[in-house]
């Protein structure tokens, strides 16, 4: 009877599993499933990272690291040094029990269909947590991500969804996170879209918005998530402010560019310095506590400084010095080996950018909001960074509720994000991967291509013969009709070029001749790693139907042969497969 009930309840499982992954209703409610969880988690890292401020630097931190008032100066300057030392015992451990490299939401969906671990969450909100709870200058998205990417990631999988539906579900995830975080629904659904998923489709839409909202209750219910300060009743732009916006747009586009350069330029010259890759945490800390000196605006993601630019008014040489120190600080943290990302504080070096904007604006006889020019600049210098120019616009719409604000934000996006892209190339993310050696500029799957070998399309049964042999024996062997191909060998059985059967057969040929005349494309051959981009490459190049497959070049061991045609086959399958993913259509 156990045994009988057992094999119901599989039964019922399996039967749910088919249901939900083949039912856009189901993968709608998995979506939303996966933003709830999203939500919660990046509520409950929030916390921690509250908790962690409050336990090392006292109760005003609960206003914010980044405005606090009467700390310790001791304090300010050893927390982040200490967090990089316990940060850099956490990977001495880690590179002995687990030396893989995390994957995070936009690397898994670009180059795994979406398969990312839990574990790798666990990791990286740990380190992000040592990271911004001692006062680094990053923020808690990359823990949000892949805390979210990773639970959507496991549900998809124990569902047994596609691999389009799995990355649509990690997207979900992401979404999920980043709503709880801004209480930005919006947001939080456009950055999955443009970052994670890496394209829009309509049936996206509900799951990925359902993800976003179903996060954002979450978020709003524990109280973990730090949200924009509401700008509501800003009055309507004028044609005025969209020139400014253009000139602000233009200014975070290169100042994004030089923050992005500046983290590369730290990075590289504390590894020449400091060999021991464990320490350098520490020592980037321990800047990043010297720099809290002049002012704690450069501790942690920067919520309080950023509130705090957009309600009060000042003079422009604080919000000088308060730019250079947080982007110095910023660089120093991500490039010294801090986890966490430079998400929020593209928000404030943006915000600050925008309001320094002002002041050649009113020399020049031109008035605008400073809190509206904020609001541009945070939003420009986001998009130039993060590389997803629509959620920092719905960010703009989420903060002031006005579409004629989001109107004039959208120019300063378009301009930043232009100047990036054609000055530049990357995002910050895409940049980090293009330092890896990673060929990856968005979450589009190409991880399918890789998946796409020669060694697996190729056919191994193989005819060969030796390039010695007598045409007569040849034609014998191979009649006209039997094979098109066959691969010659030398005396020590190593590939010597490929035989058309049809010019072996050819009247004008003496049959006391050898093969060895008819040998073609001796030095033209595959590899089995080579990917079905890279072979078909070599096909135009050599204008050859079919290429022999060998073990590497120095031993020419023949393993295989493949045609042309069916390489193009495969290649247009798989890639109308991926097309129909991306647009939501059903396989």
């Amino acid at each position: 009877m156990p045994l009988r009930r057992w094999l119901q309840s599989r039964h019922a499982t399996s039967s749910l599993r088919d249901a939900v992954r083949q039912s856009e209703i189901g993968i709608i409610g998995l979506g939303v499933l996966a933003g709830l969880f999203s939500g919660v988690l990046a509520a409950l890292l929030g916390l921690a990272a509250r908790g962690l401020h409050w336990l090392l630097f006292g109760p005003e931190s609960a206003h914010g690291l980044s405005v606090l008032q009467g700390a310790e100066p001791l304090v300010l300057l050893l927390a982040p040094a200490t967090g990089g030392l316990l940060l850099g015992l956490l990977g001495l451990g880690l590179a002995r029990w687990r030396p893989r490299q995390p994957i995070d939401p936009i690397e898994a969906n670009a180059l795994h269909g979406g398969r990312m671990s839990l574990w790798d969450g666990v990791v990286v909100g740990a380190q992000n947590l040592l990271s911004n709870g001692f006062g680094a200058s990053v923020g808690l998205e990359a823990a949000y991500t892949q805390a979210g990417g990773g639970v959507a990631s496991r549900l998809g999988r124990a569902f047994g969804l596609r691999r389009g539906d799995l990355r649509l579900l990690v997207g979900c995830g992401a979404a999920g996170a980043i709503a709880a975080s801004f209480n930005a629904p919006l947001t939080g659904a456009f950055y999955a879209f443009e970052l994670v998923i890496g394209s829009y489709a309509i049936a996206h839409l509900a799951p990925v918005l359902g993800a976003a909202v179903a996060g954002t209750a979450a978020g709003a219910l524990i109280g973990g998530g730090t949200p924009v300060l509401s700008a509501a009743g800003l009055g309507a732009p004028d044609w005025g402010d969209g020139g400014l916006a253009l000139a602000i747009g233009l200014l975070c586009g290169l100042a994004a560019i030089a923050l992005m350069r500046g983290v590369t330029l730290v990075e590289g010259g504390l590894r020449r310095a400091v060999p021991w890759a464990w320490l350098r945490p520490a020592i980037g800390g321990l800047a990043v506590g010297g720099l809290a000196q002049v002012t704690p605006g450069v501790l942690s993601a920067g919520h309080g400084a950023l509130h705090l630019t957009f309600v009060v008014e000042g003079s422009a040489l604080p919000l000088l010095v308060l730019l250079l120190l947080k982007a110095l600080a910023s660089a120093i943290s991500i490039g010294a080996g801090f986890r966490g990302g430079l998400f929020f504080a593209s928000l404030l070096l943006g915000a600050l950018v925008g309001k320094l904007a002002v002041v050649p604006a009113a020399w020049l006889g031109i008035t605008i909001d400073p809190l509206l020019a904020a609001i541009i600049g945070m939003s420009a210098f986001g998009a130039a960074v993060i590389g997803a120019p629509l959620a920092m616009t719905f960010i703009a719409l989420e903060t002031t509720q006005s579409f004629a604000v989001a109107g004039v934000v959208v120019v300063a996006v378009i301009v930043s994000a232009t100047t990036v892209r054609r000055l530049f190339g990357y995002s910050f993310a895409t940049w980090r991967f293009h330092l890896r050696g990673e060929a990856i500029r968005s979450a589009h799957d190409i991880g399918w291509l890789r998946d796409l070998t020669v060694g697996k399309l190729m056919r191994r049964e193989v005819r060969t013969v030796r390039d010695d042999t007598r045409i007569s024996s040849f034609r014998r062997e191979f009649p006209l009709g039997s094979v098109t191909h066959v691969v010659a060998l030398d005396s020590a059985e190593r590939y010597a070029g490929l035989i058309l059967v049809a010019e072996a057969h050819a009247p004008e040929l003496a049959e006391s001749d050898t093969v060895a005349g008819l040998v073609h494309l001796k030095d033209q051959v595959l590899l089995p790693a080579l990917n079905a981009k890279q072979a078909m490459a070599l096909f135009d190049a050599t204008d050859a139907e079919a290429l022999a497959v060998v073990e590497q070049k120095d031993t020419s061991r023949v393993l295989g042969l493949l045609k042309a045609s069916y390489l193009l086959r495969r290649y247009s399958e798989e890639l109308d497969k991926r097309r129909q993913d991306e647009l939501g259509m059903p396989a």
